[in-house]
């Protein structure tokens, strides 16, 4: 049974009570630039001028990908579960910047080649097969598998609701995965592939070479594909899938979602031409260094917070700009106003 999600938009009406509370604020008008713009932004999500962030969340989705045994990446496949097993055990860069800022994370198997035996409230099995088939044979994901994956992605957030989350980060792991995703981007906005393709965890000329050519070939078999069902079928993998669902529901659920690079913000637009109104809950963290990602933001009409050159995944854009975007909060807060404080405003 196909998963079905209802996103209300965002009632605009009370923008000018939102604004009007930052702009009494002791400082010029504007003075904040950026950080006005959030703190509007998950105001009129939360509808209040006291918004909260309430237990931070981070989900990485990880998954492997058939298209990977055509050399696609720089790295064997087996390195998505090993990246598991070092977020498990705290390694990572994705567990040093969640430490950081007192975010929780949650690790979700949603299709790699490995039997993890692990046991831990980070970790949740969700694996809907030991990786996605080889695109170039086949689509990547069967019928059943994608509305599975979506399922998957719609209950990992209702229970981080549960739990009191009303903000959440997603990212991803899996080798290969950005072949995927260039694909997605290409397909569903019909744009060249080459504009799409980057050199994902570092190709040399060589390697990025053999990517592209892989990839268009498996363009061409699939050319067929027009539909967002069908087009995530194709190309997979499991972790976008998941993400696609996960993101839907937490707009339903009115949620601020935090997006990391060029893979979550591939799962972000498969998930916008299901519900447009998703745009309106959604904070895009960073602007990865992945060549198609720019031209992703730009066709969304969306603007990053932070451009770091940064190119890992695993949600580490959403971890690093998270204080940024608590500081946004923060002010709206408990910054005094022209009033409270006994300042002059101009004249």
């Amino acid at each position: 049974m196909k998963p079905t999600f209802h996103i209300e938009p965002i009632n605009h009406s009370i923008i000018p009570k939102i604004k009007n509370a930052i702009d009494v604020k002791t400082k010029p008008l504007g003075a904040l630039g950026q950080l006005e713009e959030l703190a509007l932004k998950i105001a009129m999500i939360q509808q209040t001028t006291k918004p909260k962030l309430n237990n931070p969340s981070l989900v990485v989705f990880a998954g492997d990908h058939g298209i990977a045994s055509e050399g696609v990446s720089k790295y064997p496949k087996q390195v998505t579960a090993q990246m598991i097993l070092n977020f498990l055990s705290g390694g990572a860069a994705i567990n040093v910047f969640t430490r950081q800022h007192g975010i929780n994370l949650l690790i979700v198997d949603a299709g790699v080649d490995y039997d993890f035996e692990v046991y831990s409230d980070q970790f949740l099995n969700r694996k809907a097969r030991k990786g996605t088939r080889n695109m170039l044979n086949e689509n990547a994901v069967t019928e059943m598998e994608y509305f599975q994956s979506i399922q998957y992605g719609k209950e990992i957030v209702l229970k981080f609701k549960k739990e009191g989350c009303n903000v959440i980060g997603f990212g991803e792991m899996g080798i290969g995965n950005t072949s995927s995703a260039s694909l997605i981007m290409s397909q569903i906005l019909s744009l060249p592939l080459i504009d799409c393709v980057g050199r994902g965890t570092g190709l040399d000329d060589q390697g990025f070479s053999k990517k592209s050519k892989v990839l268009r070939k498996a363009k061409e078999r699939h050319q067929g594909a027009t539909t967002l069902e069908a087009i995530l079928q194709a190309y997979g993998g499991y972790e976008i899938i998941q993400m696609v669902g996960a993101m839907l529901q937490a707009a339903e659920e009115k949620m601020t979602i935090l997006i990391d690079g060029f893979v979550a913000s591939a799962a972000f637009l498969a998930a916008s031409k299901w519900h447009a109104e998703i745009k309106e809950y959604t904070i895009f963290c960073h602007e990865s260094a992945e060549l198609g990602h720019r031209l992703l933001l730009s066709k969304m009409e969306v603007e990053p917070l932070l451009k770091l050159g940064m190119r890992l995944g695993e949600g580490t854009g959403c971890a690093v700009a998270f204080p940024i975007i608590q500081s946004s909060v923060n002010f709206l807060n408990e910054m005094a106003s022209f009033e409270s404080a006994g300042v002059s405003k101009d004249q």
